[in-house]
């Protein structure tokens, strides 16, 4: 489950390893503060374009709470384990929801098996390349909301289903985990709610659907589309850790709306899982320097990335 440790040494690999508790506030605060301040563009300034870049801006944020409460399952959002997992949990997994502890026990299995037959993430890299016109099918439903709203109807049924049932529940963790869906809807319903009624409280009543729930539909399914293509798909289907798994160069408005958090650089995470990832491209010119670049499988940006797993022109 480390396999940069064949080669980077443990000098290498303890200062990157590096946990900060003010870090982990500051990223939190920042997510949030992204949010609050798309809202606030809106607000001061409404019409349609305002308006559309909150939607976007707040869709990759709720990307970015995903990906924070991710680092919170590899315990690299805080150094204290219990300020951990409580803000993985209540401020980053829930409010999209999520569930830390299933999401936990779901992602270490992809780690240990990547691009395996056990890898549970297989299902979803191993539809890559596929065609142009299928990835416009997939992309037209993440952003006219059908995908969100066919996955939330999914979860609400399957909570119905499942209420009580603590064999059941266990089962499915996975299956919802990947997606980052709870399997227990109702534990983090009240909060997603919650959140949109806020948001509703500071603007006018409609305020918290279209800034909190309409981005959840749209633009946060589309970009974790993006991300988990870019991750694995169209990447080996073997145990080579320089081939199994894909590192996408981003620039500033690539960072904004599709990846934020260094998530771009995830061949390094699955070196050294536990890497903090603000450290991660720190990692990458490590890497590099020990002339390792030849062999890992990088893309010099998303859309390159995309046409690796099929969106060519026709």
């Amino acid at each position: 489950m480390t396999p940069g440790k064949a080669y980077l040494s443990t000098e290498e690999i303890r200062p990157l390893a590096e946990r900060s508790d003010l870090m982990g506030i500051w990223l939190v605060a920042h997510c949030w503060g992204t949010i609050a301040l798309a809202v606030a563009l809106f607000g001061l300034w409404p019409n349609p374009l305002t308006f559309a870049l909150a939607v976007i801006v707040i869709g990759s944020r709720q990307l970015g709470l995903a990906i924070l409460m991710h680092e919170a399952a590899h315990n690299a959002l805080f150094r204290n384990r219990r300020l951990n997992d409580l803000v993985g949990e209540w401020l980053c997994g829930r409010p999209i929801l999520a569930e830390l502890a299933a999401y936990r026990h779901y992602h270490l299995t992809h780690h240990r098996f990547t691009q395996t037959d056990k890898d549970p993430d297989l299902v979803l890299s191993s539809k890559f390349p596929t065609s142009h016109a299928s990835m416009k099918r997939k992309f037209a439903r993440d952003l006219t909301g059908r995908t969100g709203i066919k996955q939330l109807t999914g979860q609400i049924l399957m909570s119905f289903r499942l209420a009580g049932d603590d064999e059941a529940i266990r089962a499915a963790a996975s299956d919802f985990a990947q997606s980052f869906k709870a399997p227990q809807l109702w534990k983090s319903l009240p909060v997603f709610l919650g959140i949109a009624l806020l948001i509703s409280l500071v603007g006018d009543w409609w305020w918290g659907l279209a800034f909190w729930i309409l981005p959840y539909l749209t633009w946060f399914q589309f970009v974790l589309r993006i991300r988990n293509i870019a991750e694995h798909g169209a990447t080996e289907q073997s145990e080579d850790p320089f081939r199994n798994v894909r590192t996408t160069l981003a620039g500033p408005i690539a960072r904004l709306l599709v990846a934020p958090y260094w998530v771009n650089y995830h061949l390094e995470h699955h070196m050294i899982m536990h890497v903090p990832c603000y450290n991660l491209p720190r990692m990458h010119a490590l890497l590099l320097e020990k002339g390792l670049g030849a062999r890992m499988k990088t893309a010099p940006s998303y859309g390159a990335a995309l046409r690796e797993a099929g969106w060519r022109s026709v």
